[in-house]
């Protein structure tokens, strides 16, 4: 029984128990006297923790590898203390504190106190004053850039996610790491004062030693002046030497661990591989210390031998260089060879096409470069958001792509492989516009905005301030690009309206209305049906993110009809308010166009019913007379917020909206059946022919 009770003992889990006493043994340490063995068996393990710690940081690749090292600070630093006490306390009373003080002390000072001494303060300056203030400074600062630096890391991640570059998992680790990092910073920044402290605390016990070691000696123990000045200033010379040294080495360590720039290797093999990396560096400073080896007076022999030493090694690093890439050489040949014996290629993922696409020539790759402050594929992430905010549509990643068949500037958008819009930007400029569109009073290039069309100007950046004080309206050339982008998606939207896309839709929404998703799908109607309907509305810009409205409209009345002009006639009807939310003004009014009788009957006659809908059969010229009618209604009646509003029966309504939309697409026509009854009519205008 007691065996098996041995072999269940596992040391592994009692580490935390051996640490947790390990703590309170440095505490009791300050309490309790050691003797001079103890002392020196713990005075040694101080020396092998300070050099496993500096030893760990240089073979660590990152920083979080040893993320406990803050701590490891503090814990080492009173551990120190600890002993700096303990040693005091047996240099006073005894005027001995162990084997390894008395032999520090002997070694360094020789038989002269001033000496030791001297060495002492230089080791304590070297750690306080360059090492220790430096770490703390990258500490302090890395800190800062590091939480400056946050949210943008935070974009980066989420963009990386939405264009599917990684997984959640992926995402949820680097975040995660991220604010591990900025943790580590914050913490070294505080921990560096532990070391500060632990320094100005080694010269002030070590003046104490000097001074009441002296006293003592001299009124306590009766040794005369010059015996007790060498007797305790080397104790205490010997016993600053035992505690500093592993500071020196944990101050060393702290400066190579946040000193630590991104790397994939250890500090070794990093140094070695940069260094060694252009062997020219290292013929031309063989050639200066031969230089140095001819003038007369300085040591020929020690700069003829480094000379020699630096041409060999110059010499080892080209010839290794040149057999490094005869090997690439050779191995690229055989992965070439390898490729054509291997069977034929899978080309299925190559004939896939994405639903929305950006290429752009290779002068606009600075706009999606994060490393040169470029913000695009931030940019683009927002416009899916802003998309299913504004128009209730999921948009799937957009992916980005330089073509170098393009113009250098230019970039085109492209909807399943095919392009819809382009347009051309100056990246080291910015775009002024006027809104009122007159003549641009400022030197610049000409162009065209590619949104809507208005005269611009492509102007030096150091122009926007003349610019805005003229009143003009200044973009710089991502925010072009990604608004000429938010305006093609929700024009094509119901292009982009997938099965797919509209089946998690609905899956969204049945995680809250349930009831409303199985009372309509799949018996009423099938996925395809109802993309149907929700392309037909976003075809007039009508927004879908009221599916609760939309799915209880269509419940109702798909039992009536299968037509789906019809059920998106009744969606339209349900959905009144939002249709008109962007027409009516702060008076609740609604400013609209309406129809001459006669045309209205003229398109009523002439609507012909097909399987893609409703289509008027006017004539061209009674067709050109209504367009032309139109025009001049418009170019009269002043809309709310410009924005055009044609009210005509609801018998007409989808044919009229056929008849006009090839000329006029932006114009929104509407029934009378879609105005909320709490909203005035305000007619301006009648379309006569």
């Amino acid at each position: 029984m007691a065996e098996k009770r041995i072999s269940n003992f596992n040391i592994k889990s009692k580490y935390d128990v051996i640490v947790a006493f390990g703590v309170i043994g440095i505490v009791m340490m300050i309490i309790i006297p050691l003797p001079p063995k103890v002392l020196d068996l713990l005075l040694a393990f101080n020396i092998t923790i300070s050099v496993i710690i500096m030893l760990l940081t240089m073979f660590t690749t990152e920083v979080l590898d040893f993320s406990a090292f803050p701590t490891m600070l503090l814990i080492t630093t009173l551990f120190r203390l600890g002993l700096n006490i303990s040693s005091t306390r047996l240099i006073l009373s005894d005027g001995y504190a162990g084997e390894i003080i008395n032999a520090f002390g002997n070694f360094v000072v020789r038989g002269n106190y001033v000496v030791g001494i001297i060495i002492f303060i230089i080791i304590i300056i070297i750690q306080f004053v360059v090492i220790t203030n430096g770490a703390g400074r990258v500490s302090e600062v890395s800190a800062r850039f590091t939480l400056d630096a946050m949210p943008g890391k935070q974009m980066s991640i989420d963009a990386d996610l939405n264009a599917g570059l990684i997984d959640d998992i992926e995402a949820k680790n680097r975040r995660k790491k991220l604010q591990m990092e900025a943790d580590f910073y914050g913490a070294m920044d505080g921990a560096s004062k532990f070391v500060k402290g632990d320094a100005i605390a080694g010269i002030l016990v070590t003046i104490i030693n000097i001074l009441g070691g002296i006293i003592i000696g001299v009124v306590m123990l009766k040794m005369d002046a010059s015996t007790a000045a060498t007797t305790f200033v080397s104790l205490t010379v010997g016993d600053g030497l035992v505690s500093q040294i592993p500071a020196l080495l944990i101050s060393t360590a702290s400066g190579i661990l946040v000193t630590r720039s991104g790397s994939e290797d250890n500090f070794g093999n990093v140094i070695v591989k940069q260094l060694g990396a252009f062997p020219k560096v290292i013929a031309l400073a063989s050639a200066t210390l031969f230089l140095f080896a001819l003038i007369p007076g300085l040591p020929t022999f020690t700069f003829l031998f480094l000379s020699l030493a630096l041409g060999a090694l110059a010499y080892a690093l080209y010839r290794e260089e040149k057999e490094n890439i005869v090997m690439a050489m050779e191995t690229e040949q055989a992965e070439i060879i390898e490729t054509e014996r291997r069977e034929p290629e899978n080309v299925m993922n190559l004939i896939n096409v994405e639903p929305i696409e950006v290429e752009m020539g290779y002068g606009l790759i600075p706009l999606a470069d994060e490393a040169t402050g470029g913000d695009l594929l931030q940019r683009i992430s927002s416009v899916r958001r802003q998309c299913a905010i504004e128009m209730g549509i999921v948009v799937q990643p957009i992916r980005i792509r330089d073509n170098l068949q393009l113009k250098t500037n230019e970039y085109v958008f492209k909807i399943r492989g095919t392009v819809i819009e382009s347009g051309e930007l100056m990246p080291n400029m910015i775009l002024c516009m006027d809104p009122t569109n007159d003549n641009l009073d400022i030197p610049g290039i000409k162009t065209v905005e590619p949104t809507f069309g208005l005269p611009a100007n492509w102007i030096n950046k150091d122009q926007r301030e003349d610019a805005e004080i003229k009143g003009y309206t200044v973009v710089d050339p991502t925010t072009v690009m990604v608004t000429h982008l938010t305006e093609t998606i929700k024009v094509h939207a119901h292009e982009l309206l997938g099965r797919q896309e509209v089946k998690m839709i609905i899956d969204s929404v049945r995680e809250k209305y349930n009831t409303v998703v199985e009372e309509l799908i799949p018996d009423l109607m099938t996925i395809g049906e109802l993309q149907k309907v929700l392309q037909s509305l976003l075809r007039e810009k009508v927004p879908i993110k009221d599916m609760v409205t939309i799915l209880e409209s269509l419940a109702d009345n798909s039992r009536n009809t299968k037509d789906i002009e019809v059920l998106t006639e009744y969606v339209r009807f349900a959905l009144g308010r939002t249709i008109c939310n962007s027409f009516i003004d702060e008076n609740r009014t609604i400013t609209v166009a309406t129809l001459d009788p006669r045309i209205e009957e003229i398109v009523s006659n002439s609507i012909q019913k097909t399987m893609n809908g409703s289509f008027p059969a006017v004539d061209p010229d009674t067709t050109g007379k209504i367009l032309t009618a139109i025009r001049e209604v418009l170019d009269k009646v002043y809309f709310y917020e410009n924005q055009p509003v044609l009210l005509v029966s609801p018998k007409i309504r989808p044919a009229f909206r056929k008849l006009i939309e090839m000329v006029y697409p932006h114009i929104a026509v509407i029934s009378l059946n879609e105005i909320p009854n709490d909203v005035e009519i305000r007619t301006e205008g009648v379309v006569t022919i």
